[in-house]
C-alpha cells in the first residue's frame, strides 16, 4: 500500500508565502510523475504543476512565475513554494503521484491541505 501526506496549508495574508510538502510512503519501488492539483469550493481539481522524474516542470498559467515545484527522489517528497499568493488561489491542495508498486504503475492521491489567501 502507498500513502502521501501533505503538509504545510494554513491561512496567509495576500502577498505572502507558503511552502507545501507531500512525502510518499509505503511499497514505492519507484515514482514517476508527481503533481499538485487544487480544489475552490464549488470548483473541480484542477492541476496546478507538474514534475517529471527527470525534472522537468511545468505550470497552469496562473500561477506561472509565482509557484515552483520540487522534488526529492531520495525522501519521494515533492513540494510546492507558493509566492506573492493571491485570494484566487484559496483552494485544499492535493498531491498525486505515479508510483511503480507490485509490479505496475498507479496514481495515488493525498488527503490535500487547506490554503487560504485572505487579508
Amino acid at each position: 500500500q502507498v500513502q502521501l501526506v501533505e503538509s504545510g496549508g494554513g491561512l496567509v495574508q495576500p502577498g505572502g508565502s507558503l511552502r507545501l510538502s507531500c512525502v510518499a510512503s509505503g511499497s514505492i519501488f519507484s515514482i514517476s510523475r508527481m503533481e499538485w492539483y487544487r480544489q475552490a469550493p464549488g470548483k473541480e481539481r484542477d492541476l496546478v504543476a507538474t514534475i517529471s522524474s527527470s525534472g522537468s516542470t511545468s505550470y497552469v498559467n496562473s500561477v506561472k512565475g509565482r509557484f515552483t515545484i520540487s522534488r526529492d527522489h531520495a525522501k519521494n517528497t515533492v513540494s510546492l513554494q507558493m509566492n506573492s499568493l493571491k485570494p484566487e488561489d484559496t483552494a485544499v491542495y492535493y498531491c498525486n503521484a505515479e508510483v511503480l508498486s507490485g509490479g505496475r504503475y498507479s496514481y495515488y492521491w493525498g488527503q490535500g491541505t487547506q490554503v487560504t489567501v485572505s487579508s
